[in-house]
């Protein structure tokens, strides 16, 4: 009879367990030492290895070879501890031997001497389930067994175990399973059955299993199964009910497009295929993760995932704010959805609320033509004057006023009576003149996404004609890519009305950039709230009279 994939893949010997490094690391050299506890205690959620790391333990200490880290596997113990007939190694199930009687017969057997091993091994699994008499009974032979007794307990709830138990135990915490890690692990294990395999069926599995290798290993015997032999992505999906991703993809198209009836649509056509809509808003908020992942460190992306271009191109279209937004309504969505009238109702309320709070892209600002009165021809606002007569100069370089367009003489007189004015556009006059404050120039151009992170992040080192020169500190070179200043300038170039240069190269330590300057402006303004609160007579009376302490001051000062 063919064994489950669980039981026929379980480690043998340390090298073989996956995900638990830390707990290998400490038993290896414990055993290499003999250094030996007489108790042991393994925490951690189902499927992790907790029973598994037991039993490799039994046999390091009753192996033929003598008490190791590598048990051989092919004496009499190790095989006989592999089948479970390893007389010297007594497994008791807590949750279903919970009384004291249970613990009494245990602990009267533990003075006898092991009958063909070198140690008498108890484990003892989900041990939190044991009454409180239980444990008081086994209080004492836990703290001073016989020289042959080792107890290796096991649970999922170490919570729930008594302190004077813990203390006598040497606790080791298993961690959950990655699902990269998962993943691998269930590749090798098809490759060694033979069978065929995608790698997206995989990773769906692997998020499946939540951390969990026996789950992982149970879901994948029912994908064979389901699937004839074969473990295909669309199998996976229809067995385990995930959502198809093109749903995903084309809901946050429709939403960076601002389409609300193609938004309604892809809802509606969910609903038709009967798509459970709780799941699909936490894929919804997965899928906006790796956006936000892909925005900041594209690297973070795996190079084989499938949708990895469809999820780049999304990166680019939505700004990192949008992005962060989407996410936080999605799972307040989720929470909701079981106080919506219907899940249905429920999904598309948190689409549309999405929809309807999208963050407002500035319009470009172009004037309209429009007649200006002979009056206000002849005596323009100050400020267009300062910009059409005498254009500021950069700060950091002299260079020409960056953009084309004609000058202005205001100090003629306009005959009367006019033709036909000609329309004053204030905004394109105003927006050719740049005088070096590049912080401001980014507040200006309203940029978002990869643009965004390049402004924010880079100091202006010179202007000269058509092309500007940043410095990106290296800490973060990763934003002077390509597609980074290919965004940039595209919008430097919209803003001035001509194609613009960037030149972008890497500073070693600080650079004045507008993050800079806006955390540091932040922390003066601290500064001086704490000041003045310190300096307040009344805080001073109420400190001095009750013993009081001031325990946090925030600035609510407006950010320019």
């Amino acid at each position: 009879m063919t064994q489950v994939l669980a039981r026929k893949w379980r480690p043998r010997i340390f090298a073989d367990l996956k995900g638990q490094e830390h707990v290998v690391r400490a038993l290896s050299n414990a055993l290499t030492q003999n250094r030996l506890h007489h108790a042991y205690l393994f925490t951690g959620t189902r499927g992790v290895g907790k029973t598994t790391v037991a039993r490799i333990l039994a046999k390091c200490l009753n192996c033929e070879t003598g008490i190791t880290a590598t048990p051989c596997g092919q004496c009499s113990a190790c095989t006989q501890i592999d089948s479970g007939r390893f007389v010297d190694l007594l497994e008791l199930d807590a949750a279903s031997n919970t009384g004291i009687d249970n613990m009494r017969e245990v602990l009267d057997n533990a003075q006898y001497a092991p009958t063909v091993g070198r140690f008498k091994v108890y484990i003892i699994d989900e041990v939190h389930m044991l009454s409180k008499a239980a444990f008081n009974s086994m209080l004492k032979t836990l703290e001073e067994p016989p020289e042959h007794v080792k107890f290796i307990l096991a649970t999922t709830d170490p919570q729930k175990i008594p302190v004077t138990v813990l203390s006598r135990c040497l606790q080791f915490n298993l961690k959950q399973m990655v699902p990269e890690m998962v993943r691998e692990h269930l590749d090798k294990v098809l490759g060694l059955e033979g069978l065929p395999s995608e790698p997206a069926a995989l990773r769906l599995i692997a998020r499946a299993a939540g951390g969990s290798m026996r789950d992982a290993l149970s879901l994948l015997d029912q994908a064979i199964a389901y699937g004839s032999g074969k473990v295909h992505e669309d199998t996976v999906r229809s067995m385990l009910g995930a959502i198809d991703q093109r749903y995903l993809f084309g809901l946050l198209n429709a939403l960076a497009a601002g389409d609300g009836a193609a938004l309604l649509d892809e809802a509606d056509q969910m609903a038709a295929r009967s798509i459970a809509f709780d799941p699909a808003l936490q894929e919804l908020g997965a899928l906006l993760h790796k956006i936000a992942l892909a925005q900041t460190v594209p690297a973070a992306l795996p190079d084989d995932l499938p949708e990895r271009e469809a999820i780049l191109d999304l990166a680019q279209r939505l700004d990192a704010e949008t992005v962060q937004l989407y996410y936080q309504i999605a799972i307040l969505g989720r929470r909701d959805l079981a106080l919506a009238p219907d899940e249905f109702a429920g999904f598309t309320m948190t689409l549309l609320r999405m929809l309807a709070f999208m963050p407002a892209t500035e319009p470009a600002r172009i004037a309209t033509p429009s007649v200006v009165p002979p009056a206000s021809r002849a005596a323009p606002p100050a400020a267009a004057l300062l910009v059409a007569r005498e254009p500021a100069a950069p700060k950091l370089a002299p260079a020409p006023p960056l953009g084309a367009s004609a000058e202005m003489d205001v100090s003629e007189p306009v005959p009367e009576p006019a033709p036909a004015p000609e329309p004053v556009q204030v905004a394109r006059v105003a927006s050719i003149a740049f005088d070096g404050d590049w912080a401001a120039l980014v507040t200006s151009l309203k940029l978002g996404g990869q643009a965004r992170m390049l402004a924010v992040h880079s100091e202006l080192e010179s202007c000269a004609g058509d092309c500007l020169q940043l410095r990106v500190p290296i800490a973060h070179k990763h934003l002077a890519e390509k597609s980074y200043q290919d965004k940039l300038r595209e919008a430097i170039s919209a803003h001035f009305g001509r194609p613009m240069r960037l030149q972008v190269s890497l500073a070693e330590g600080e650079a004045n950039t507008p993050v800079r300057q806006q955390n540091e402006a932040r922390a003066a303004r601290q500064s001086e709230a704490e000041a003045v609160i310190a300096a307040d007579p009344f805080v001073q009376d109420v400190m001095q009279q009750f013993d009081a302490r001031v325990v946090e001051i925030k600035s609510i000062a407006k950010e320019q």
